[in-house]
């Protein structure tokens, strides 16, 4: 129980940190350091959706009734390993579907809070396409054929 609780405060204090980088990001525009900090925000943001994906994961495997068993190392960017020997392919496709619904409710945020004008904004949004391209690559399909074989 105490691994979860660190990782639910890293987690909170690293969105908390991203989106106070943000906010500097838009508001650091007349100084050397706008371009830095705008190019860290994006990539904070891009890394905060990560963590949500994430957490959808972890959401559908535990609502699944699934085995999982939550990583030790804090410094991990994963959560939790999932057991595929004691989980069915159903707690696999929930697991996988925690993570996809996750990641839609994240990108909808984003287009109603991001703009395309501020260079932040236009580096998450280059990223999380790139992450949007990644998941179709790596993580539709095993859960497809998990589902199709039901």
């Amino acid at each position: 129980m105490l691994i979860l609780v660190t990782r639910i405060t890293r987690d909170a204090i690293l969105l908390l940190a991203i989106y106070a980088l943000w906010i500097a990001g838009h508001h650091t525009t007349a100084s050397a350091f706008a371009v830095p900090t705008a190019i860290a925000a994006g990539v904070m943001i891009t890394v905060a959706a990560f963590l949500v994906h994430e957490w959808g994961h972890l959401f559908g495997a535990w609502l699944s009734g699934s085995a999982v068993q939550i990583l030790r190392n804090p410094l991990s960017v994963f959560l939790f390993n999932f057991d595929e020997n004691r989980n069915s392919r159903k707690q696999f496709v929930a697991m996988s579907c925690g993570g996809f619904v996750a990641s839609v409710i994240v990108v909808l945020l984003l287009f109603m809070t991001l703009s395309f004008h501020a260079l932040a904004d236009q580096v998450a949004w280059g990223l999380t396409a790139i992450g949007i391209v990644a998941t179709f690559v790596l993580e539709i399909p095993p859960a497809w054929r998990a589902f199709k074989a039901m």
